[in-house]
């Protein structure tokens, strides 16, 4: 079986087709998918989407306020996703997508720190893992994670660090998501990362229906699409897909809990 850990299946970009790439999906081998809330007025619209019919593939969510909307989120929406965690715990599988976004033009540094710090608490408290989404900000992240240990650590969504980066996290016990970014061959970091770093560190994804695929770059990405990301990964490291199937498989499963 095969595990896409982050797919933005709410997106209206998924609106009349859901069902269809959810079976598609299912034909490949991929048994579950994490689906990531990124602001308050998306929360109702997960929720409702994973417990609806699911054509073979389990649905789980997550909530958090992404760095990317700084401008939608109010003061009062910690409260509300707090309120959500505290209703909704027994079905969610991380905290997220909650991070760092320091390439974004004219971004606030400080807001979005004290919005990660405080989302950081509510996954201590609640003793969630985290969906992590980290642009040149690694360093912050790992400074505000060294100071608020968290029981579960989580996932860094589509990993773009170095390899110090990369060991600094697996020691706090996350693991690291790739995803269509290493299809590309002129990717040659993340591709040498995926070849080098232990496998145990690893989990796949696709982001869909963003970040696609070299060989789908004109389309919007689909979760089915994970399974090529197993192929890349197989290939990079010289290894056999089943082996990175199943050992992505129980990463994600483990560090997430899910059934």
């Amino acid at each position: 079986m095969l595990i896409d850990t982050h797919c933005h299946l709410d997106f209206p970009a998924f609106d009349g087709w859901r069902d269809e790439a959810l079976a598609r999906a299912h034909a490949v081998g991929i048994g579950a998918i994490v689906v990531p809330g990124v602001t308050a007025a998306h929360w109702n619209r997960v929720l409702e989407l994973v417990s609806g019919p699911t054509e073979g593939v389990r649905l789980y969510p997550a909530l958090g306020l992404h760095p990317c909307f700084m401008r939608e989120h109010r003061p009062e929406h910690l409260t509300r996703l707090a309120q959500r965690v505290h209703e909704h715990r027994a079905e969610l599988v991380a905290l997220g997508e909650i991070g760092l976004d320091f390439q974004i033009d004219d971004h606030d540094a400080e807001a979005q720190t004290t919005l990660l710090r405080d989302q950081l608490q509510i996954a201590r408290e609640a003793e969630l893992p985290v969906l992590l989404h980290v642009r040149k900000a690694h360093d912050q992240v790992l400074k505000l994670l060294r100071q608020r240990r968290l029981p579960r650590a989580g996932i860094v969504h589509a990993f773009s660090g170095s390899e110090q980066q990369a060991r600094e996290y697996a020691k706090l016990g996350f693991k690291l998501g790739f995803g269509g970014a290493i299809s590309y061959p002129r990717a040659t970091k993340l591709r040498h990362l995926v070849a080098e770093l232990p496998l145990e560190w690893l989990v796949l994804e696709t982001d869909a229906p963003d970040m696609p695929l070299s060989r789908w770059r004109d389309e919007p990405n689909r979760p089915q699409r994970v399974a090529e990301v197993a192929e890349i990964v197989a290939e990079l490291r010289g290894v056999d897909r089943e082996q990175v199937a199943q050992r992505t498989c129980s990463n994600a499963r483990e560090l997430l809990a899910l059934d």
